[in-house]
């Protein structure tokens, strides 16, 4: 990928959807360069969002998904005290028969606007607290393509889920040490620690260091630790 964003006083040439996809993973902060010359966010909303949705569904048209499902729900409503009994759970399992569909439309439905409030948030810190000149079309366009590491994410575990019969993620820290037990402080911490999320969180990083011309590190730490908290 050229880089003509380090030719001064000449902007990077616009990028196709493809060339976006790809170059986010590949060559990030020139990538950025283009969209932030180029702020479209549109044509990748829609690819990312349907991607997500499609993968996220998958495991939950088989049984074992279904039950795997049912039973993260459950085990969710048990966590904050709540108590289901057996007629609730009898409605949650004939609910299931809609899951795919009821998931993958809240994803489509709702991500976009979820990604509107994360860009405002973000364009409030950097603009009006930070002293920022950028507009949020370009706010909006960075953040956008950061999402294509969750939907790398979704389209690796998304299948595997389908295959093995689950719904929790496949890529946490919590999978990789299988030794440590998963109710105690650390399993649950390890669990929580997902891997394409740190990864995004990087490249989001490297897309708000390009778009306001700042160093990359102090705000990778930054999201690191509202993460962590």
């Amino acid at each position: 990928m050229t880089n003509t964003a380090a030719v001064p006083g000449v902007p990077p040439a616009p990028l196709s959807l493809p060339a976006r996809f790809i170059g986010i993973i590949t060559a990030p902060k020139e990538t950025f360069q283009a969209v932030a010359a180029h702020p479209r966010w549109l044509g990748m909303l829609l690819v990312c969002t349907i991607l997500v949705a499609v993968c996220t569904a998958l495991p939950m048209t088989t049984e074992a998904g279904k039950e795997a499902t049912l039973k993260q729900q459950v085990e969710g409503m048990e966590s904050f005290g709540m108590t289901v009994s057996d007629q609730q759970y009898e409605r949650m399992r004939a609910g299931m028969a809609f899951a795919p569909y009821t998931t993958g439309g809240f994803i489509v439905i709702f991500s976009p606007i979820i990604s509107v409030v994360i860009a405002g948030v973000l364009f409030l810190i950097f603009n009006v607290m930070m002293g920022g000149e950028r507009t949020f079309k370009q706010m909006f366009a960075v953040l956008i393509h950061a999402g294509v590491i969750q939907t790398l994410g979704a389209l690796f575990t998304g299948p595997l889920n389908y295959f093995r019969g689950a719904v929790t993620s496949a890529t946490n820290l919590a999978v990789l040490l299988p030794m440590v037990d998963p109710k105690s402080f650390v399993g649950r911490v390890l669990a929580m620690t997902d891997l394409f999320l740190i990864w995004y969180l990087l490249v989001l990083s490297i897309g708000l260091a390009v778009l306001y011309r700042r160093r990359t590190q102090p705000i990778a730490w930054t999201l690191y630790g509202v993460y962590a908290a």
